[in-house]
């Protein structure tokens, strides 16, 4: 199942405050940028997230669980409705995360 535009547009609602945030779109579902780095995703209309130490300490009760079939499991992120713990949450898992790796082109 394909995750909501309405969904995603509820979640980047509730980060519109931090200013850095962006999103592409992935085969039905969006991954979430803070500041350039990948934080997580939408997936099945669940915010997922990457499981960083920020992550864990401020959402201790978390799930894991795996975006699809295969992948590395994430952090279900339970209180979407909470501005304050999202805001808190991106702006401490953006520190610890590093930049994404630019991807070279192939010649020829």
């Amino acid at each position: 199942m394909a995750s909501s535009r309405g969904f995603l547009e509820y979640i980047l609602d509730q980060l519109s405050r931090l200013g850095e945030i962006t999103f592409k779109p992935m085969m039905g579902e969006f991954i979430i940028y803070c500041q350039g780095k990948i934080i997580g995703g939408i997936y099945d209309d669940r915010l997922l997230v990457k499981p960083t130490a920020a992550a864990r300490r401020l959402m201790p009760e978390a799930p894991l669980e795996a975006p699809y079939p295969g992948a590395k499991e994430m952090l279900l992120v339970q209180e979407v409705d909470s501005r304050q713990l999202l805001e808190e949450l991106f702006e401490a898992m953006a520190v610890e995360l590093p930049l994404p790796e630019k991807k070279r082109r192939k010649n020829g």
